[in-house]
Order: C-alpha cells, then structure tokens, then sequence
C-alpha cells in the first residue's frame, strides 16, 4: 500500500473536520487497516517507543473504538469516539 501524499482537509461546520487521503491500494486493504485491531497496532503509532496496549474497534454503527497508547516513560493518551456510519469497504464516519 502506498500513501500518494493527498490529503485533503476541509471544516464544513465548526463541529467538523472532513480529512480525505488517497492510497495506492485495493479499497479493501485500506479499510481493513483501518478497522482490525491488529492492523492499526502496526501503523498508528506514536514516537519511537511509544506502544498500543489497548487497541477496541466494534465496527458497526452505534459502537465504539478505544486506543491507549504508551510512551518508554509509562505517559499515557488515549482516544475513544463511536461509529456514525459504516459502510464496507468504502466509508467510515466517527466522532473522536
């Protein structure tokens, strides 16, 4: 899969950020990296040390994503938000 460097960030309301990037692969594979714990562990990282101990996608509308990252010093952040829309393999919609 390659990153072909577009990205695209629009604020349609002052409640939304719209962030669109296209990649260089089959459709499938970018959404299954964007919705299998065990492949965003592999990719959304944090500086070099930091770690994903916790990684909860319930991919379906109305359910949750949680992520808590580690640093080499025990800081910890997370991030948590619900599914608005799913639509395989073509959409994802959430709030974070």
């Amino acid at each position: 899969m390659n990153n072909t460097n577009t990205l695209k960030v629009t604020t349609p309301s002052d409640r939304e950020i719209v962030m669109t990037r296209v990649f260089d692969a089959p459709r499938h594979l970018v959404f299954e990296a964007l919705s299998k714990p065990e492949l965003v562990k592999q990719w959304l990282l944090g500086p070099p040390g930091w770690t994903m101990p916790v990684c909860e996608v319930d991919l379906r509308v109305g359910g949750a994503y949680r992520f808590l990252w580690r640093g080499p010093d025990g800081a910890e952040m997370g991030s948590r938000g619900v599914f608005r829309e799913v639509v395989p393999p073509e959409r994802l919609v959430a709030t974070e």
